[in-house]
């Protein structure tokens, strides 16, 4: 093991800059400085350095090469293709316990605007050129009306950061008309399932695409006995089924369920941490032997008070601990780290799950409009459908929507808050078609129905 205590040594890149020259230091700035002033201006000036003017008996520099939307703006003949994020404000939620984990004013629209870039950057060289509006209401009404309004205006492409009840408002305000939704934040499975619509495609992970991935990883593990947490909220109900059933499916056993009442009034008094340090253990008492703890907290409001609180020392996994994601700002491989430092430069933080959401749902668009050179949606929007769609997404292979529910397919990152633990589908869980179906609802399981139609 090298263990450094500094950083590396690094040689200097220029002669006057080492420090050992062959010459007197004060000289050495002296013979610098005269070189300076008596050199001759450049044409081009260093990366990182003021430009230099022009002389000018010189020829004009080439202009800098245009932004890609502006480039294509610049072009009458370009196909204008515009894609809407509508954003239901949802204040009534309580924020999550760390005040590391509150969301920023831009989440997800920042990843909308990285992919318009990433469209338009293509775009411009087929003369297509991709535009954002975004409309936000705090009422499922005025968000559905705005939304009609401007697909009636000729915008086809819906990304929706809504609750479910909402998103099915959206789609069948939608449903006679030429343009499809796409849900980047709902991971409800009744959205997939009973309650699916031809005209919503998901790139939100449902629940059991995210219990399965981690059901996978401790079937992996052979950590096989489950104890489950339960908090009071309908989500967390919602994602403890998911649970059950994915311990069904692997072949996992939950020896006990416990629910958890939270108050959520008084959790950052002075000395709640106290409290919370003896009300844990004392609430894990006397329970069977077991692997793991399942947290099942969607909200975030009690899930991260369990790690290195329970009775007996075992790892915390769910919505707290190790959990499941689509996407993790310490995800470096297949090309990663330059997805993230763009975001970077365009957000100024880092990426969240529902940037990434965002993101895929707008490159889904630009993608299908660069394989068919079109912006016509009767064209677009069957061919995300198809088996032919494919869309690169920066985790190791290509993702595509299943065709009987709209689900985008996708491997599952597993991740503790710094750091990814692995990526499911794990080793040795096959599938006739591809190993991402063995995540969530399989075909021959699916109740969804519009799709067959």
């Amino acid at each position: 093991m090298n263990v450094s205590t500094g950083p590396a040594y690094r040689p200097a890149r220029s002669v006057l800059c080492r420090p050992h020259a062959p010459y007197p230091r004060g000289f050495s700035f002296i013979a610098a400085a005269f070189l300076l002033l008596a050199a001759p201006l450049p044409v081009r000036a260093q990366e990182g350095a003021p430009e230099a003017p022009a002389a000018p008996s010189a020829a004009p520099a080439a202009p800098a090469a245009p932004p890609a939307a502006e480039a294509a703006a610049s072009d009458p003949a370009a196909l204008k293709i515009r894609i809407l994020m509508a954003r239901e404000l949802r204040e009534d939620r309580l924020p999550p316990l760390s005040l590391l984990d509150i969301p920023p004013p831009d989440d997800g629209v920042a990843g909308a605007k990285l992919a318009i870039s990433d469209n338009n950057t293509t775009g411009r060289f087929l003369k297509q050129e991709f535009t954002l509006d975004i409309v936000q209401a705090a009422t499922p009404a005025e968000l559905v009306a705005e939304v009609v309004k401007r697909v009636d205006e000729g915008i086809a492409y819906v990304v929706a950061d809504a609750s479910a009840g909402t998103l099915l408002q959206l789609s069948d305000a939608l449903k006679d008309k030429d343009a499809v939704v796409f849900n980047a934040s709902a991971p409800d499975e009744a959205l997939r399932e009973e309650q699916c619509r031809v005209n919503i495609k998901h790139t939100a992970p449902s629940r059991s695409m995210l219990t399965d991935a981690l059901g996978q990883y401790l079937a992996w593990k052979q950590w096989r006995k489950w104890v489950l947490v339960v908090g009071p909220a309908p989500e967390d109900k919602l994602y403890a089924d998911a649970v059950r059933r994915t311990a069904k499916r692997f072949g996992h056993k939950i020896v006990e369920e416990r629910s958890f009442a939270y108050d959520p009034g008084s959790r950052r008094s002075d000395g709640g941490f106290e409290q919370i340090q003896q009300q844990i253990p004392s609430f894990m008492q006397g329970l069977p032997e077991h692997d793991v703890v399942v947290v099942a907290d969607e909200g975030e409001l009690f899930g991260e008070y369990f790690p290195y609180r329970t009775w007996i020392s075992r790892p915390v996994v769910g919505t707290a601990g190790l959990f499941a994601t689509p996407w993790h700002p310490a995800i470096e491989l297949w090309g990663g780290t330059q997805f993230q430092n763009r975001f970077k430069r365009l957000a100024g933080r880092t990426m969240r799950s529902l940037d990434y959401n965002v993101w895929e749902a707008v490159r889904s668009v630009g993608e299908a409009a660069t394989r068919k050179n079109s912006a016509d949606p009767k064209v677009l929007i069957p061919y995300m459908r198809s088996p032919e769609f494919e869309l690169a997404a920066f985790k190791g292979q290509k993702v595509t929507y299943r065709a009987w529910n709209g689900q985008l397919r996708q491997p599952v990152v597993l991740a503790t808050a710094k750091i990814l633990v692995t990526v499911s589908p794990q080793p040795g869980f096959l599938h006739q078609t591809t190993e991402l179906d063995t995540l969530g609802v399989d075909q021959p399981e699916t109740k969804c129905t519009a799709f067959k139609k």
